[in-house]
């Protein structure tokens, strides 16, 4: 109504006469303007109301330092029951495997989260998918869920009837009361769980898992940033890949399939380089020839594009390949470059033949401070003395892949021997995560995409007759939405702080 009545007011004076000079003109038109705005914005009665409370008013100073210091007391207390819960999970965890004896015909039914609530044919509940109750919860973006128990999520690779697997899960089953406990003690906690060595996941509250479009569920809790952090140190990697001849067709295919998984163990503390040989030796990307680059996300994807272009083709020697990686990684160590901590180099062949024992004298010897593992491709064990030889005699492992579901749980081993002097030391570090979106947890759900970070912890073994060899329980997690974190600093409170520095 008042832009009608403004715009009809500036017609009549623009449609005045002109004998009316500018500057009169301007002033009442300006004073029309301020009559028709006052009058339907309701401006006077604002006055009059803030008048009228005006004397039990008070302004207050606000001191930006104070009030910086007081959000981050609080964030900390808030992330301190972050690590508490989580400490608490460790202890539990460990306990409850120096209490267990391993059973290999242990039989044992748990809360599959892919079979939970189905039914077969006769209206009877499948093996490992008994009744569970979900039900929508806000807390947890409305996902159907079970606040009172955790329930077992497996990849497809994963026999779910294992001895392994059933004796991780039964014993593991200690982490119930505590999941219940942590989420009552702090009630700001969302989810929290255990990531099994052996592969297996224990998700709090227990959810219904689905499958993707194929009825695959690719999800491994041993490949996620906040497993191979919590369970490894920082780490220089170099991939030596073999591209001879005798690598066409499925060994290549099984040789490329390695790389990606290993560059999927890698995340934001590590530094990484591929290099392919036959008759010669190449950088895969030119760009970083002779240097090691972050792991982040950007430089592993642009790696595996350059993986899946390799081709077989020529001789391969081994040697030459090998001298470039212990220069490399030299070199970075001496210059206090890198991940400053553990550095490797993974060998992937279907064979060596060639004399490198002088390699290993001049670079490695005797101290040791690469280890090489090594991957036999191929169902071949011509060759399988001389690659293991390589691997045994440089403090690594050796592994024969033989197809491409073998893939996973032979890369996966590596992880182990670099992680075991932390275990041995028993060295419970907390780690906190990069910021991330996490899409694989529950892509197959409708929940909207968090921004969030994650707290972990490695799990060991506090056995006395396995402690020297460092064994590798798992990593206990719990994940922090960053929305947590803002609430504890609300915008209109900053926001009021720019305004008054503004002012001043």
């Amino acid at each position: 109504m008042w832009c009608s009545a403004l715009g009809n007011q500036a017609l009549r004076f623009l449609s005045g006469t002109p004998r009316i000079p500018l500057e009169s003109w301007a002033d009442a038109f300006g004073g029309e303007l301020y009559s028709i705005v006052t009058k339907y914005s309701g401006s006077l009665l604002l006055q009059k109301k803030y008048k009228d409370v005006e004397p039990t008013l008070k302004i207050k100073e606000v001191d930006g330092l104070e009030l910086v210091k007081k959000f981050s007391e609080q964030m900390e207390s808030m992330l301190r029951r972050k690590v508490e819960a989580v400490e608490r999970l460790v202890e539990a965890a460990e306990d409850a495997d120096l209490n267990h004896e391993y059973n290999s015909s242990l039989e044992f039914d748990y809360y599959n989260s892919l079979l939970i609530n189905d039914k077969d044919e006769n209206d009877n509940y499948v093996e490992l998918g008994d009744e569970f109750i979900l039900e929508p919860n806000e807390h947890f973006n409305n996902l159907l869920v079970n606040t009172t128990y955790s329930d077992i999520q497996l990849p497809t690779n994963v026999y779910n009837k294992d001895p392994a697997i059933l004796n991780g899960v039964y014993m593991s089953e200690a982490l119930n009361p505590i999941f219940v406990d942590n989420f009552e003690r702090d009630p700001t906690l969302t989810w929290q769980y255990f990531g099994s060595s052996t592969g297996f996941f224990r998700l709090y509250p227990g959810i219904k898992w689905l499958p993707d479009e194929n009825g695959v569920i690719s999800f491994d809790c041993r490949n996620r940033g906040w497993y191979i952090q919590a369970a490894t140190s920082p780490k220089d990697i170099v991939i030596i890949v073999d591209v001879s001849g005798s690598m066409k067709g499925l060994r290549m295919t099984i040789a490329k399939h390695t790389i990606v998984t290993i560059l999927d163990t890698l995340g934001e503390n590590d530094f990484v380089n591929i290099i392919a040989y036959n008759d010669y030796v190449h950088f895969i990307e030119p760009c970083f020839k002779g240097i090691l680059v972050q792991a982040d996300r950007d430089n592993r994807e642009h790696f595996k594009q350059l993986v899946d272009e390799l081709q077989a083709k020529g001789v391969g020697t081994v040697s030459k390949a090998l001298t470039e990686s212990f220069k490399i990684l030299r070199e970075f160590r001496e210059a206090g470059q890198g991940g400053l901590c553990n550095q490797a180099i993974m060998l992937i062949t279907d064979g060596a033949v060639e004399d490198y024992e002088a390699v290993f004298e001049k670079y490695n010897w005797p101290d040791r401070r690469v280890r090489v593992f090594t991957y036999l491709i191929g169902r071949e064990v011509t060759f399988a003395p001389n690659v293991k030889w390589i691997a045994c005699n440089n403090k690594g492992y050796y592994t024969q892949i033989s197809t491409l579901a073998d893939v996973q749980e032979n890369v996966m081993e590596y992880l182990h021997v670099l992680s075991r002097p932390m275990v041995i030391n028993h060295d419970h570090d907390i780690i906190w995560t990069e910021a991330y979106m996490d899409s694989a947890l529950f892509a197959s759900q409708a929940q909207s995409l968090l921004l969030m970070t994650t707290v972990a912890m490695p799990v060991f073994s506090k056995k006395n007759e396995t402690r020297s060899h460092g064994i590798l329980l798992g990593v206990v997690g719990s994940d922090v939405p960053l929305r947590e974190l803002l609430k504890l600093a609300p915008r209109y409170k900053v926001r009021l702080r720019l305004l008054q520095q503004h002012r001043s």
